[in-house]
């Protein structure tokens, strides 16, 4: 019999990803949408994957249509991705983004501890917990000093998740991802947005890239690689919290200055900082350690920043 799993979010760049890597491994791939009908299937149409998965409606903010979908599906492995990811736009929708991150959280775990307890969970959590750090990179003893609506609910949630862990016994298992890109990333980050604007401009010419800070540094790595962490945190022998980074932090300046390079531009002919776009607070340098993952997944991120950024440029679905 085929291992099963359940992707909550599979139409999204990381569980498209993930349905993939889990397909390859011989899985047998449901995945979950607000209303299947509707859904953007778009990714999962890049990988060729739309009718190699089944789609079962949930609404994780819903506790009867979580444990309706979970009872449907009786998955061995649950991966719950499905949330609002986008950090700028919590702080414009701070109650949606905290009620859909926490409340689905509680209610996925809720359902295994009542109906599924032998199942194992992974919960995306996101690097944007740790705040400011000082300089220093975060590991997994770091104390979480969250500074967006965002990361306050990916905080909760990586609480409860390790409250469920060791007071109910259940295999439950953050992942604190930080930054990780990909061909499918949504227009609306910031990464993307810099890729197809350097991609118009090199093409075109025309109005310059507006972008906001760019002194903030972030871990960018590449998402097919985390998907891949993301599995092996849920074949460990006892569930645990994970970093999953590349170790190593770049400027956003040096991001851009690489993809206006990928067209053979000088990135400050080309861009503008506007304080108009700044965030109302945010992480000024970003950074973190991977080591217990390296350790004990054996798992390391095999492209850095660079790389990223012209596998993005070009369109090579490389791990894709």
């Amino acid at each position: 019999m085929a291992p099963t799993a359940l992707i909550c979010g599979i139409t999204g760049q990381d569980g498209a990803l993930l349905a993939a890597h889990l397909l390859d491994k011989g899985y047998a791939v449901t995945g979950t949408s607000r209303d299947p009908a509707r859904a953007d299937l778009s990714r999962l149409a890049a990988l060729g994957l739309e009718s190699r998965v089944r789609l079962l409606a949930m609404d994780p903010e819903d506790a009867a249509s979580v444990r309706a979908t979970l009872g449907a599906a009786q998955p061995e492995e649950i991966y719950h991705l499905a949330a609002q990811s986008s950090v700028g736009r919590s702080f414009e929708q701070p109650a949606s983004t905290v009620s859909g991150i926490v409340l689905g959280t509680l209610n996925v775990l809720e359902a295994l501890r009542t109906d599924l307890p032998a199942a194992r969970l992974f919960v995306a959590g996101s690097g944007e917990c740790f705040g400011e750090t000082g300089g220093e990179p975060a590991s997994e003893s770091t104390p979480l000093n969250p500074t967006s609506p965002y990361a306050v609910a990916k905080t909760a949630a990586y609480w409860l998740v390790r409250n469920y862990r060791e007071t109910y016994g259940l295999f439950a298992a953050t992942g604190l991802l930080f930054n990780h890109e990909s061909l499918l990333r949504p227009t609306q980050f910031v990464t993307q947005k810099i890729i197809q604007g350097a991609r118009r401009i090199g093409a075109e010419g025309g109005e310059p890239l507006r972008l906001g800070r760019l002194d903030i540094w972030r871990d960018w790595g590449w998402a097919p690689d985390y998907v891949d962490a993301m599995w092996r945190m849920l074949q460990q022998p006892a569930a645990g919290d994970f970093i999953i980074a590349s170790g190593h932090s770049h400027s956003l300046r040096d991001f851009v200055a690489e993809a206006f390079a990928c067209v053979g531009l000088d990135w400050q002919s080309h861009v503008v900082e506007s304080a108009e776009l700044y965030r109302p607070s945010d992480i000024i340098r970003s950074y973190a350690n991977p080591e217990k993952a390296r350790r004990e997944l054996g798992w390391s991120a095999s492209h850095g920043m660079r790389e990223v950024v012209r596998m993005m440029s070009a369109g090579r679905p490389s791990g894709q």
